[in-house]
């Protein structure tokens, strides 16, 4: 794990441990016949052998984004919830499932890739879903991809639908620079903030992503402690 967003940045990773971040892992299960389906679908036509990893990357960025329905409600958090297979197969999730499967994804066809969290102010959110929160800072999951000699920060999360209803402009990504939050919506109102760095990690850090939602969004987590709260719809909440 870095200590600071710029460490993750800038550092250049050994060969060894380009091995590793390339490697599956019980979250990132990329060799799994759903992330697989989920991958060739995505790169329908490309020749993997002589694709840039850039264009890889970029494909699977928007293949995550829009193929993916962005719901907080009703969210499995347990242990197999978080595997990229399962988020595929229930079809749904937030950022937290969303930076884990693209993260799998890039290292399935050998782009490294970790998982990073943050506390940021989401501007954004429905009155409903800040009072789970308990306000307007969220715990936040995106990833980092190392393309090109530097590590790209990547938020692959609010898809084309849910950006129109909360009259945000999509967050692009084109594989040469951060794809890392709105700064701003459609009509020049600030939308999030980032707070607090927690770094990188090679796998999903379970007990500290499940620590960060107990203790900073209580309300949030079901009756189990194992999921988010559900009955409710984000996109339904727009106003």
């Amino acid at each position: 794990m870095t200590d600071t967003l710029t460490e993750a940045v800038t550092a250049t990773p050994a060969a060894e441990d380009l091995d590793r971040l390339t490697a599956a892992t019980d979250f990132l299960d990329f060799e799994h016949e759903t992330v697989r389906a989920f991958v060739d679908k995505a790169l329908q036509g490309v020749d993997r052998t002589t694709a840039d990893p850039v264009d890889l990357a970029v494909a699977l960025y928007y293949a995550v984004r829009d193929g993916v329905h962005y719901e907080v409600y009703g969210a499995d958090l347990s242990p197999q919830g978080l595997k990229a297979s399962s988020i595929i197969a229930g079809g749904k999730g937030f950022c937290l499932h969303k930076s884990v499967l693209y993260a799998a994804a890039c290292r399935s066809v050998g782009i490294p890739a970790r998982l990073h969290y943050s506390d940021v102010r989401n501007h954004l959110a429905s009155d409903r879903l800040r009072s789970y929160i308990g306000g307007d800072v969220f715990f936040h999951g995106l990833a980092t991809v190392y393309l090109d000699g530097r590590w790209l920060k990547v938020t692959p999360v609010f898809n084309k639908l849910l950006c129109r209803l909360y009259g945000m402009t999509p967050l692009e990504f084109d594989g040469r620079s951060d794809s890392l939050y709105h700064p701003f919506d459609a009509q020049g109102r600030q939308s999030m903030e980032f707070l607090t760095d927690h770094g990188d990690f090679d796998d999903v850090p379970y007990e500290f992503v499940m620590g960060n939602m107990r203790r900073k969004h209580p309300k949030f987590l079901d009756a189990e402690g194992t999921g988010t709260v559900s009955g409710g719809s984000l996109a339904d909440e727009a106003s």
